[in-house]
């Protein structure tokens, strides 16, 4: 996989109209798109994608996904259904309001790719020096300088869905069998 910095996309004019007259006071994704776009760039995760191959989706605009992931406590295939039903999601993501999103498995092979490269601070580590530039927080104060517990809880999360679906993937074969009238063993 490849990657050429662009950053977030510009918002398209149509998502912009749509995510204002649906949300007139806001959102949090809306929030976080205009005061800390800057923060989500593509250029800090560099080391993590190669010049050559296909092109994958920006870092930036998965580090942003993640970030909204875990402030509404979402696991990975919600997070990717939002992004293509959600429209305040379009407008921070900078999507087309009939963009068709993403496969969900994508944020986990993106976050490992992170973790690989020792880079799983890089997106927190850009906010916190943002929230210093602008006076939100001080030096000698206490903040939390990890960003070790996001990725854990999604991972946490993205594993409890995994064993959801195990479950009802085996219900769904259980009741094919009774209905089949196959005998069902039990071990």
């Amino acid at each position: 996989m490849s990657m050429r910095p662009v950053g977030l996309p510009e918002i398209p004019e149509q998502t912009v109209v749509v995510a204002r007259a649906a949300f007139p006071k806001g959102s949090l994704a809306i929030r976080v798109r205009d005061h800390l776009a800057e923060v989500f760039a593509d250029e800090p995760f560099s080391e993590a994608f190669g010049l050559r191959g296909a092109p994958g989706l920006s870092p930036g605009v998965l580090s942003l996904v993640t970030v909204l992931q875990f402030a509404e406590d979402l696991t990975d295939r919600q997070a990717a259904a939002m992004a293509v039903r959600a429209i305040d999601w379009k407008y921070a993501l900078g999507a087309d309001l009939t963009d068709t999103g993403f496969d969900a498995s994508v944020l986990s092979k993106f976050r490992a790719r992170l973790a690989d490269n020792g880079m799983e601070r890089v997106a927190f580590d850009r906010l916190l020096e943002h929230c210093k530039d602008a006076g939100l927080v001080a030096a000698g104060g206490k903040q939390r300088t990890d960003s070790t517990h996001v990725i854990s809880a999604v991972r946490d999360l993205n594993r409890l869905e995994l064993a959801g679906e195990s479950v009802r993937a085996a219900l769904e074969a259980l009741a094919v069998a009774a209905l089949s009238g196959w005998p069902v063993r039990s071990t």
